[in-house]
């Protein structure tokens, strides 16, 4: 039985990857190999705001919402706050949609990392997100914070870690220390989002509640939590059909699902220790696959699975499973219901909630 890699790796935007050219008989080449013509002429041309849109609604809006309002998905934050986007550079959206945040529900969508967009289409994704501009850039980028992060440890304590949890990650909003936003934003980002807030999205203005010290503090502690972001080269999944159903010889699992047709992670778990015949599908993007997933589970972003609509059987159960907690998911189930597959649903508290139980994951290309 063949191998078939799932995408295409040209324009490298980002030293990320240690692939070769990635020619491959996927399903999904000849769309890459178009994707990439029009690239090549969207970068002649300039941002293509129409195309944009389009990336914007398949990749982003299941996540950000469908004008960029945010919180449709966990931690996934406001992408048209007027002052998000007057002190986010052009270089900090890029990045974001390049690299992603690691370890977080922010994917990385360029090509390079196994995602579906090239060059060309950050470029428009970016000058998209941009058209919803409403106030005027503020050059903030050079501002110097004159603080100490012990004193701002009290205050982050008080003000911030309900929303933004210890160390500034796993709190209910977007993680505020990850290695890849740490390494793009400035302090005068945190400067001014600290001042002005984000209060329609939740955020409130802490330039009336504090003092310019203690915000000088709270950015230097915020600061003294940056590493280096992790640019290993990526080994990019690759899919088998040989390996997309597990434990092919066991029994059905019995699921009860509930009214949104999503299943329990604890009845995952109990099929999956009695070895039940399913597929476990990841529908998160490859680079996050390859830091943790279940094991067992095959690689197939939400956006791909009706390119691969003839490797499954109507006869097994296909669980599929994100971390947001089930936005993604969602979508690569409603693709195989739309084609007729019944044995199909979603794991309810996702990926997390599995891990938070101690259940069996594994890093790295394969199952």
């Amino acid at each position: 039985m063949r191998k078939l890699t799932y995408w295409v790796l040209p324009l490298a935007l980002l030293a990320l990857s240690g692939c070769d050219d990635g020619a491959t008989d996927s399903p999904a080449t000849t769309e890459d190999a178009a994707s990439s013509t029009e690239g090549e002429e969207s970068i002649e041309s300039g941002p293509d705001l129409e195309a944009g849109a389009a990336h914007y609604a398949q990749y982003c809006s299941l996540c950000h919402g469908d004008e960029g309002q945010g919180y449709k998905a966990d931690q996934a934050n406001a992408l048209n706050h007027p002052e998000f986007l007057a002190t986010a550079t052009d270089d900090f959206i890029q990045h974001a949609i390049i690299r992603g945040r690691p370890g977080t529900t922010m994917s990385a969508w360029h090509q390079d990392a196994g995602g579906p967009l090239n060059d060309a289409g950050v470029a428009d994704l970016v000058a998209y997100i941009r058209s919803w501009e409403q106030l005027e850039p503020l050059d903030v980028h050079d501002y110097v914070p004159e603080g100490e992060a012990e004193r701002g440890e009290t205050i982050y304590e008080i003000r911030c870690f309900s929303c933004h949890g210890e160390q500034g990650k796993d709190g209910l909003f977007m993680t505020i220390s990850n290695p890849e936003f740490l390494a793009t934003a400035s302090d005068g980002y945190l400067h001014h989002a600290l001042n002005v807030g984000r209060e329609s999205a939740g955020m409130p203005a802490f330039g009336p509640l504090l003092t310019p010290q203690q915000i000088d503090d709270l950015i230097v502690l915020i600061r003294s939590w940056q590493v280096d972001p992790d640019t290993t080269p990526l080994e990019l999944p690759v899919f088998n059909p040989e390996t997309l159903v597990l434990n092919p010889d066991g029994n059905d699992p019995e699921f009860s699902l509930d009214d949104e047709g999503r299943v329990s992670v604890e009845q995952v778990e109990a099929a999956y220790d009695a070895k039940a015949k399913m597929v476990l599908l990841d529908a998160r993007l490859p680079s996050e696959y390859l830091h943790g997933h279940i094991a067992g589970a095959v690689s197939m972003p939400f956006y791909s699975v009706g390119d691969y609509l003839e490797f499954f059987s109507k006869d097994v159960w296909v669980v599929a499973y994100c971390a947001c907690p089930h936005a993604e998911s969602g979508v690569a189930a409603d693709t195989l219901k739309e084609a007729g597959f019944t044995k199909v649903t979603v794991i309810n508290e996702g990926y997390d909630a599995w891990v938070e139980d101690g259940y069996p994951v594994t890093e790295g290309p394969t199952p």
